[in-house]
Formats: C-alpha cells, structure tokens, sequence
C-alpha cells in the first residue's frame, strides 16, 4: 500500500484523506500538540518545450515525523501523465508529455506542522535498537565530503569536547561565528563545502551554512542531515526575515538541518537562519550580539518554528528519466526538454509559481 493517498478528481479537497503511516526514521509526536494546516498549489507551464518534455517537482515528507503530517495530493498533467516516485528520503511527483502539447501541471498539497522543540535539559531518549540505521547520516555525498579539509576541521572544531551533544554545539557556535550570508548567492546556494573551506569563503545561503553544518558533523561521527523545504507563513516569533510577507512561496525554499545525539534523539539546528536574521531582521546587517540575533542563535540550537514545511533529506538526486547529471539536493521544481534542463532558480522564465494559504 502506498504511504500516500492521492486524489486524482480535480476539485475535490484533501480534507478526507488518511495521515501517511509513521516511519522509524522520525519520533513520534508529543501529545496536545497545536497543529497548523496549509495547502501549497504549485503550478508549472512550460512554454517554449521543445520535443517530449519533463517536470520533476519534490513533494511534502511523507514519512510522518514530530513536526509535519502530510494528508495527501490532488494532481493533473493536462495532455501528459504523472507518477509518484516514492523513496524512504523523498517522494516526487514526475510529470511528461508527449511534443505536441503545452506542459501544464497543477499540484494541490495539504501539510499540517507544529514547533518542532527537542529536549536538551536531560538525556531521555533511548537509542535505537539498531544503531546501523543511523549509517546513512554518516555518509559522505558529492557536495558534502567528510575527509580532507572537512575532517581536518571537524577534528579542529571538536578538540576537547567529549560528549556528542558537546561537538554539536562546538560546531552550530563554530558556523553561527565564522560564516555569514551572501544575499548575492543564487536560490539557496551549492552547497559545495569542501570549496567552501579551501577558499576560506565561508559566505552563501542555507545549502551552503546549513550543509556546513552537516559534513562537519558527519567528519565528527555525528549523524545529521539536510532537511530541504519551503517556508509557507510569517514568523510569530517575532522574526520578519524568517517568514513569508505575502501567500507568494515561488522562492521561499530553505534546508534546515538536524543532528542526531546519544540520548537526544534527533535535534534540529539552523545555524543559516541565524546568519540571516544577522543580516536581514530590520535595519539590517545587526551585530552578533544584537539581542535579536542572540534570541536566534538560542532558539535555533534546538528547535524549529514550523513555518515551514519539508520535502525531503535526499542528497546526489538522479532525476527519473533526465539525461542530465544527478542534483545535490532537491528543493526546486525542475524541468527539462529536447533541449537541455531548463534552470530552476528562475521560475519566470521556467514558468512555475508556488502559493501557500493556511485552512486551520
């Protein structure tokens, strides 16, 4: 049986859909926990398709987890056809049409979140059964190394601290003082942390913090991973930078990350979005120890505001079907023609928009 109910009859709501089954790859939910539902319409149009023409689009976390459950998808491929691809990391929607049609292709998802919080007082988690589990959050990925330069400043940032909970915060303090964010920086950034540290430009967006984070981690022998998402409302923790001004999500993509500690569990970070506040929250460009920026950099080791929804934890993504080169993550809706992939981060000439309205 599938993880996911779909509805395929246009016009029919997803307010009658089943929760995805729980996955071991996250904690259950606390009880009498407030949730917040949103429904996300992605729509794609390819106008100058050339020849057969494919849209992959990455697709709300199924796997139900302590901050999201995803109910469900109302889909349609005019004049082509769709499929889900469905993984343990990541679900997608794949979409194609033959070469005598227009591309067009309408997404309804609905997404409830919940602040997401680990507790830090005490360790109170059991490990797994099967540590094993963990070894896929060890491995090192294409834009994300663990040896060379990477393991030489994982085992420089982590020198004489001892407890993993420890190096997690060795390393978040470590980013937060010694990275800052390029608003030049194309989408979300590469990602590319080896380049990073070897050219000592420790400057980008999220992929490029936030990833940061993960390798290093990784280096250290800590699992941890890249969550790649959107934003989908405003910040009601009092941070304007960290939300959307408008229902407008097209290019509110943002990773967060999480590290997973002996007796923690899974604990999110989001050292990215500190560097961000640094920059953006109102006037702008605030130093480290504005209060602002200190509320952040508190509240971001260890906890999310869910404003935000995830797609997926998926690194060196091979498209099904593309003929070009697997992708560093997936978090951008992404086509492709006769001619070549079309470029992601330019939605206009791409041709897709994202809206996100909150329904209770």
């Amino acid at each position: 049986m599938n993880r996911r109910e779909f509805i395929r009859r246009a016009g029919v709501t997803a307010a009658g859909l089943a929760l995805v089954e729980p996955s071991r790859l996250f904690a259950q939910d606390a009880p009498d926990v407030r949730w917040r539902t949103f429904e996300i319409t992605t729509r794609v149009e390819v106008l100058q398709a050339v020849g057969p023409t494919r849209v992959w689009l990455p697709m709300p976390l199924a796997a139900a987890a302590p901050f999201q459950k995803t109910f469900g998808d109302n889909y349609r491929a005019e004049g082509g056809s769709a499929t889900m691809v469905e993984r343990d990391d990541l679900d997608m929607l794949v979409a194609e049409w033959p070469d005598d049609v227009t591309p067009l292709l309408k997404v309804v998802s609905r997404v409830a979140t919940a602040g997401h919080a680990a507790d830090l007082t005490k360790p109170t988690v059991p490990p797994p059964a099967d540590m094993t589990s963990l070894s896929p959050f060890l491995r090192p990925t294409r834009l994300m190394p663990t040896d060379g330069i990477v393991k030489a400043t994982a085992t420089e940032i982590t020198r004489g601290h001892g407890t993993d909970f420890e190096k997690a915060r060795a390393i978040y303090e470590w980013i937060v003082e010694n990275t800052f964010r390029d608003p030049k920086t194309p989408g979300c950034g590469l990602g590319d942390i080896r380049f990073m540290l070897e050219t000592k430009n420790l400057s980008g967006k999220c992929a490029d913090i936030n990833g940061l984070f993960v390798g290093l981690a990784r280096a250290a022998g800590l699992p941890s991973r890249d969550l790649y998402g959107l934003r989908v409302a405003k910040s009601d923790q009092g941070f304007s930078s960290l939300g959307l001004s408008s229902e407008n999500a097209t290019k509110a993509q943002h990773c967060r990350a999480e590290v997973y500690l002996v007796g923690y569990g899974w604990v999110p970070v989001d050292p990215a979005d500190v560097r961000k506040v640094a920059l953006e929250e109102p006037p702008g460009h605030l130093p480290l120890d504005h209060d602002k920026v200190r509320d952040a950099r508190k509240r971001l080791f260890g906890s999310w505001e869910m404003n935000w929804i995830a797609y997926n934890f998926a690194n060196d993504v091979t498209l099904p079907g593309s003929k070009g080169r697997p992708i560093g993550y997936f978090m951008y809706p992404q086509g492709e023609t006769a001619n070549g992939r079309l470029d992601s981060l330019d939605p206009d000439a791409f041709r897709y928009e994202i809206f996100v309205k909150e329904v209770s």
